[in-house]
């Protein structure tokens, strides 16, 4: 007989992810993400203030000074750094802290080599793994600066991963938000544009597609299989890219201008979807598995 598994968050976990969302409201909001994007670069004051709120340390075992919480709770945390745009190597931080001195408090920024695409490599005071030969590349998202090294290097591990899935979770959510609330307010010929049946049907696609994809998540995150992992990544990195498109396409003209905050989380999308288990690998790995 199959046991029962409870997917939502519980009164704790919602308050841990609702205090951190109003962490990076207060301390990344709209004004703290355009001055980001017109002087890239890590923000050390912004990555000790995440230390200090126990980001880093969420699953280092509370003797060694961590929280000693789960994968659920790390989800949580990063699905609301994927939908703030939280810069900077986020999840090979998180991933060293219990053994990289510095990483839990904020102290020090660690990337690392899982795959051929290596994010803030110059920034990193840590690189796990050889970065020999590693290439500057010109990155289509302006807050995640990238390097390309050799082909052939292992790929990232699956709590890499989960976790990357869970900020493609988080900008699906994001981008959701900004459709249906631009669809609300435009108006065109008397009303507004969410009135037309063609933006009804994009806004309902959006939220389909974040609530599938947020169910894998969370079950990923709760089993931890690597076929559910894979599963998960693949489709957060298809909700995040093509709801950013479809919000794009709800705003219209306007989503394409530098102003909007639209094309970054595209941007974001399809950086994050080239980093950890790719779709081409997931497709291979949930193949292996069937």
């Amino acid at each position: 007989m199959t046991a029962h598994v409870d997917l939502q968050p519980d009164d704790d976990q919602r308050a841990l992810r609702d205090g951190f969302r109003a962490l990076l409201e207060r301390r990344f909001g709209r004004d703290a993400l355009r001055t980001a994007v017109a002087a890239p670069g890590l923000d050390r004051g912004l990555w000790r203030a995440l230390g200090e709120a126990g980001f880093f340390a969420l699953r280092v075992p509370e003797a060694r000074g961590g929280l000693g919480l789960g994968a659920a709770e790390a989800v949580l945390v990063f699905e609301e750094a994927g939908r703030a745009l939280l810069p900077g190597p986020l999840v090979a931080t998180f991933l060293a802290a219990g053994d990289v001195e510095g990483a839990a408090t904020g102290e020090v920024a660690v990337t690392a080599v899982d795959g051929t695409l290596v994010p803030w490599l110059d920034a990193a005071d840590v690189v796990l793994g050889d970065a020999t030969g590693a290439e500057a590349l010109r990155s289509v998202d302006p807050l995640t600066p990238l390097h390309r090294v050799p082909a052939g290097r292992a790929g990232a591990p699956g709590e890499a991963s989960l976790l990357l899935a869970a900020e493609q979770l988080g900008s699906a959510c994001r981008t959701r938000d900004l459709a249906v609330q631009y669809a609300r307010e435009r108006e065109q010929f008397g009303q507004p544009v969410g009135a037309f049946q063609a933006v009804k049907h994009l806004c309902a696609e959006l939220l389909v597609r974040t609530e599938v994809t947020r169910a894998a998540v969370y079950a990923a995150a709760v089993t931890g299989e690597p076929g559910e992992v894979a599963g998960a990544k693949l489709l957060a990195d298809d909700a995040a890219v093509r709801n950013a498109r479809d919000c794009l396409q709800v705003y219209g003209g306007m989503g394409f201008t530098w102003e909007a905050d639209v094309h970054l989380h595209l941007k974001r999308a399809w950086v994050r979807a080239g980093l950890g288990t790719t779709a081409a690998r997931a497709e291979e790995e949930l193949a292996a598995a069937l």
